[in-house]
């Protein structure tokens, strides 16, 4: 058993390399569309690769390791804004290209998104982003469903304050599915 959790094994290192191989896209894009950078959503995702793999011989067995690495991405997430420090920001010195159309709408929500607190944050990007249910949800960020809940609609209410004529893209109201 030693060897196991060492990572020691090499088919349990091959195993682990195959889920990585297949789950790192969505993982990726759910972390970017929390942090909204995507250099800290490869950070999150490495950091949620690195703690499975310390219990990956727990992991593979669990009915569902996709819905845990999300978790553990979602985790990762809070954590890093719990720790994070003010650091001068880069952004008016990067020149960023002409976005036109749909890519407009979509980095118009980004930013939006970007501005809600992390835990609102991640509750919105899990219910709307992964369409994941009130239950699914409260179990991914170990709260209660009403907190899903009342986040939701906290959330919501502040994308449609923010979006301004962007807001009719979102849901008319928070379903209890």
């Amino acid at each position: 058993m030693r060897s196991l959790r060492k990572g020691n094994n090499p088919e349990l290192q091959e195993e682990f390399r195959d889920f990585v191989t297949g789950s790192q896209g969505h993982l990726r894009r759910s972390a970017y569309v929390l942090c909204g950078d995507w250099h800290l959503a490869e950070d999150l995702v490495q950091t949620a690769y690195q703690r499975m793999f310390r219990s990956w011989h727990r992991v593979r067995v669990m009915d569902l390791p996709d819905a845990y690495a999300r978790r553990v991405v979602y985790n990762c997430f809070l954590d890093s804004r719990k720790w994070q420090r003010e650091a001068a920001s880069l952004e008016g010195l990067v020149d960023r290209p002409a976005v036109e159309g749909d890519a407009a709408v979509r980095l118009t929500i980004l930013a939006a998104l970007a501005e809600l607190a992390p835990r609102t944050r991640a509750v919105v990007a899990l219910r709307y982003w992964e369409d994941q249910s009130v239950e699914q949800t409260a179990a991914a960020l170990g709260i209660s469903t009403g907190t899903v809940k009342s986040m939701s609609a906290r959330g919501l209410a502040q994308l449609r304050d923010r979006l301004g004529d962007f807001a009719t893209l979102l849901p008319d109201s928070v379903e209890t599915r």
